[in-house]
């Protein structure tokens, strides 16, 4: 996957991979389960989908027992925000990963996109059920939702800041503008996740661009 002239490659790891890294944790027992649990929900959620989802194939997956889940989680939605959390961080840290500061700044904004939807891309499964069933995870989770939403719109605002020292002329971006252009494009990804095309989600990179040139007239 290309962004601007440089080569663009997920960075960090995935979700399921968190098993793995669980087991590397021992040293501390308590962050070990945890991100095993997470990742073992993620693995649960690739494969069958949340409603199916119950504690004990948590558990199961993540080779500790029910009592340890709870020790960790309140229940399976606490596990599925946090699963959604930490694909968040995921997301965010490929972005600032993309974005090299020897690139000229359109370029880099162009890659923070393609990083974006590149890394949903790249867990098809995982991202479809995440971005659906977190409305179905009660009201906690949507709140979760606004504010990694509002963590996009943040991390947005603060590469147009960086790229008003290169180009002035450049228009401030607005708390509540950033926002309108994350949830656009994120309900392009929803759409696009919606018709099964969340392995293609990279075809989207032409729009959400061109909606960031017409703000910012980059």
């Amino acid at each position: 996957m290309e962004c601007g002239t440089i080569p663009y490659q997920m960075q960090g790891p995935t979700l399921p991979e968190l098993v793995t890294m669980g087991d590397a944790a021992r040293g501390d027992s308590t962050a070990a389960h945890r991100l095993r649990l997470v990742g073992a929900m993620a693995a649960l959620l690739a494969e069958k989908g949340y409603s199916t989802v119950t504690i004990a194939d948590i558990a199961r997956q993540a080779h500790v027992s029910k009592r340890t889940f709870y020790e960790h989680f309140a229940d399976k939605d606490a596990c599925f925000i946090a699963c959604y959390e930490t694909l968040s961080d995921i997301v965010l840290q490929a972005i600032v990963d993309a974005m090299p500061g020897e690139l000229p700044w359109p370029r880099r904004l162009r890659a923070s996109t393609k990083a974006y939807l590149s890394t949903l891309e790249s867990q098809p499964a995982l991202t479809r059920t995440l971005m659906m069933d977190i409305y179905a995870a009660g009201p906690q989770a949507l709140q979760v939702r606004r504010q990694v939403l509002r963590r996009f719109a943040d991390n947005l605002r603060r590469v147009v800041d960086q790229g008003r020292k290169e180009n002035p002329k450049l228009p401030r971006l607005s708390q509540a503008m950033a926002t309108a252009i994350i949830g656009g494009i994120n309900e392009l990804v929803l759409v696009a996740v919606e018709e099964g095309r969340a392995h293609r989600l990279t075809e989207l990179s032409g729009t959400a661009e061109a909606l960031l040139q017409a703000v910012l007239g980059v």
